[in-house]
């Protein structure tokens, strides 16, 4: 069993915050072994704290996904919360005016664009302008720290989903993203990561003996975490990803869809690591809600061979090429933006490519090299080695 940076701090650091104000940045899946809230252990050490501050899907992890979220009071503590998944996405210096540090403490998902990797810089940048300390508690990647996998972000593509210069899988912890961020943003600040002990590269996230909490109503358990990488980027198209069921990001499809000759199509590709079965499903809520679905569900056979972007891209293509009529890529929500799946993926190349039926692997053929050179890259940030 692992020791979360958390506990490592209670145990060994907690005098640094002493007499100190400090604003923790987490949400609802940030908690002891003993599924103690980050906010309460610190509580509980007499540590005061005087503010928190919620990323997407809020505080408690309760928001939908793109929903903006205010800001609040927490009915058990009285203290504020604020939001950094609305009206602004940077503490602001009000919010700030309150606290002396920031300590972080979230567990994320391990993929680009999922948006707490966002937060951690915009709390590091409003640090830096405002002078005060960062604390950054680690916890694990969920899905490993050694598999790296995807494009890096073209200019003119950076947004908030794709903010990071990372590949969409980049194997690095959320201490070590921090370090990483100061590194190649050049943030001037005080910066603090408490490592885990006995975390190991190569380890899966029910690999660590920790408990597995929902991150947000899109990620309900940890083996959602697995194949997301490469499904959410069904988001970017007219696809159901499974909002509204019990297998978001497990389960892909259409009304128009044929999920038997979808998944016909798609096992004669034999991808390594992935089987799928055809499924049918009826969304509760997000696309086609309430009209039922063909398609089919992603079954994870050996997840250290599983590519995940690349088997995603792969269910693009089967998709568009079944109905091409139907299939749509989808506009971003604001006027001007590039299309979804360009913010996504942080580059047009993808999209082009599957719009012309350009082969998979041709449009991954560079993926390698930059995995190899990312890999260089993330060396001045590792606080882990190893298998």
């Amino acid at each position: 069993m692992i020791e979360i940076g958390l506990e490592t701090f209670l145990r060994e650091h907690e005098s640094i915050l002493r007499g100190r104000r400090v604003g923790l940045v987490t949400h609802a899946a940030a908690t002891t072994l003993t599924f103690v809230s980050s906010v309460d252990a610190l509580l509980e050490h007499k540590i005061r704290v005087t503010a928190l501050f919620g990323p997407e899907h809020g505080f408690d992890g309760a928001g939908a996904d793109g929903t903006a979220i205010d800001d609040a009071t927490d009915a058990r503590t009285g203290l504020p919360v604020f939001s950094l998944y609305g009206a602004s996405k940077e503490p602001r210096a009000e919010m700030l005016d309150r606290v002396d540090v920031l300590v972080f403490d979230m567990q994320d998902v391990g993929a680009r664009f999922y948006t707490f990797i966002s937060t951690l810089d915009y709390v590091l940048r409003a640090a830096e302008k405002f002078g005060k300390e960062v604390i950054v508690l680690d916890r694990p990647n969920p899905i490993n720290g050694a598999q790296i996998e995807g494009p890096l972000v073209d200019t003119g593509l950076e947004s908030f989903i794709s903010h990071i210069p990372v590949p969409i899988r980049h194997a690095l912890t959320t201490g070590e993203l921090a370090r990483f961020i100061a590194h190649d943003f050049n943030r001037k600040v005080a910066l603090t990561v408490i490592p885990m002990r006995g975390w190991r590269r190569a380890m899966w996230f029910d690999e660590t003996g920790l408990p597995w909490i929902p991150l947000s109503p899109g990620i309900p358990r940890f083996e959602t975490t697995i194949p997301y990488p490469g499904i959410c980027l069904i988001e970017g198209t007219n696809l159901s990803e499974g909002r509204g069921t019990a297998l978001p990001f497990e389960i892909v499809g259409a009304p128009w869809l044929d999920g038997y000759a979808l998944a016909q199509a798609l096992n004669r590709l034999d991808l390594p690591g992935a089987r799928f079965r055809p499924h049918a499903f009826t969304p509760a809520d997000s696309k086609h809600r309430g009209v039922k679905c063909g398609g089919v569900q992603i079954h994870v056979t050996d997840r250290n061979a599983l590519r995940p972007v690349y088997v995603g891209l792969h269910v693009l293509a089967a998709c568009r090429a079944q109905n091409p009529e139907r299939f749509e890529f989808l506009a971003t929500s604001w006027e001007g933006a590039p299309p979804h799946l360009d913010l996504l993926t942080g580059t047009a190349r993808v999209r082009a490519g599957l719009n012309t039926g350009e082969p998979i692997d041709e449009i991954v053929a560079d993926w390698e090299t930059i995995a190899a050179e990312f890999r260089d890259a993330r060396e001045c940030a590792l606080l882990y080695t190893g298998k």
